[in-house]
């Protein structure tokens, strides 16, 4: 079987006969391990020639050798013609001479810490108080989305270029829930603060993070991703209440929204599901991911197996902070075996996963070793 066919077994009713193997968030450990995975300039990721792209993603994606890999929307065709390129050591600028605009992007910094060594969470001075407020803080509504305008205007020339050349792996793409998103609008303080004294503007916030969300797995499934990841961040500092208020209406939302788009969801819980598991799985996502043990609390995934029961795919959660770097081969060869143990269990609706991104420490032979162990146990298993 093919790695995409693996995936394809994993959501299925009957399961996989052979275990897949992932690691996830692959964009940092990119960032993180960039001359260790390809020759070219860190520059070259923005870049609008699709040669170019498709060249970095092919060091990357052989490199690594997991059974997944990213797509995204490029550029237009009309775009592409029209923009301009400066290089400079620590910076490059990308110039839209059409529409007279310019984006900056930074080489970036190991570890992802700030370039220029300022904390970047928000917090505003002043919280907004009425709908009006908060509509100058978010985004635009997006348009309606015409598939095959998109299409046709060359938005998924590199994602159809990437699935042709690696037919054997699986495309897939992120997307946050809403109640994330608002994170970047009030920052932590704020919105934990709003949840409660405003909760009629979180409401309407990720009322519109969610048509946001929305469109771009339309987009996203256009240019060939068939799963879409979802990612959630620190809703484990809100009560089960707050999560049921404020999390779960949207996210099944988003969930039927990927399922009606041809896609499937997984969703990604960070931190302690415990006190809300039942929750969770009224999410309805296809698959389920969660970290590995820390913080302060366990995450086994025989004890997520036990309570999923086969209702859908259960990622694995390999620790990647401590094991995958720093224990001996025998250990890490034991904690895939009893992983993927507990993935027969879910009826083998199951892939082989970290429950965190690469640390920077992480040689990428190390990783590469975990995908080639995986994928020996996982075919015998």
């Amino acid at each position: 079987m093919t790695g995409k066919e693996k995936i394809r077994a994993a959501f299925s009713e009957k399961g996989t006969a052979q275990f897949p193997v992932v690691i996830c968030y692959e964009g940092i450990f990119i960032r993180d391990h960039w001359e260790n995975l390809t020759e070219l300039p860190w520059y070259v990721v923005h870049l609008p020639d699709i040669e170019s792209q498709i060249k970095w993603n092919e060091d990357v994606i052989t490199k690594i050798n997991q059974d997944w890999f990213v797509v995204y929307p490029f550029y237009s065709r009309s775009q592409r013609k029209n923009i301009e390129v400066k290089i400079f050591d620590d910076r490059i600028i990308i110039r839209d001479k059409k529409q007279n605009t310019e984006k900056q992007f930074s080489k970036p910094v190991t570890s992802g810490w700030s370039v220029s060594k300022v904390v970047q969470s928000v917090k505003r001075e002043k919280l907004p108080e009425t709908i009006d407020e908060l509509e100058k803080l978010l985004p635009e509504r997006p348009g309606k989305f015409n598939r095959d305008d998109f299409v046709g205007q060359g938005h998924g020339d590199l994602a159809c270029a990437l699935i042709e050349k690696f037919p054997d792996k699986m495309p897939f793409s992120h997307v946050s829930s809403p109640l994330w998103r608002m994170y970047g609008i009030l920052g932590f303080e704020g919105l934990m603060t709003t949840i409660v004294t405003h909760p009629e503007l979180i409401d309407y916030g990720c009322e519109r993070f969610l048509e946001i969300a929305t469109v771009s797995v339309q987009q996203y499934i256009a240019c060939g991703a068939q799963l879409i990841w979802i990612e959630e961040c620190m809703t484990d500092m809100i009560g089960p209440a707050a999560f049921e208020r404020f999390n779960l209406p949207y996210l099944k939302k988003l969930v039927s929204a990927i399922r009606d788009a041809g896609g499937k969801s997984i969703y990604y819980y960070c931190g302690n599901p415990w006190d809300r598991m039942d929750k969770i799985l009224q999410v309805g996502a296809d698959a389920l991911s969660f970290e590995e043990s820390k913080k302060n609390f366990q995450i086994d995934i025989e004890k997520v197996v036990s309570i999923v029961d086969g209702r859908c795919v259960v990622f694995g959660n390999l620790d990647a902070i401590y094991l995958l770097p720093h224990a001996d081969e025998k250990q890490l060869v034991q904690e895939i075996e009893r992983q993927l143990t507990a993935g027969v269990k879910n009826k083998r609706k199951f892939v082989m996963s970290l429950g965190s991104p690469v640390t920077p420490d992480t040689p990428v032979e190390r990783v590469r070793l975990y995908c080639e162990v995986s994928r020996e146990i996982g075919g015998k298993i």
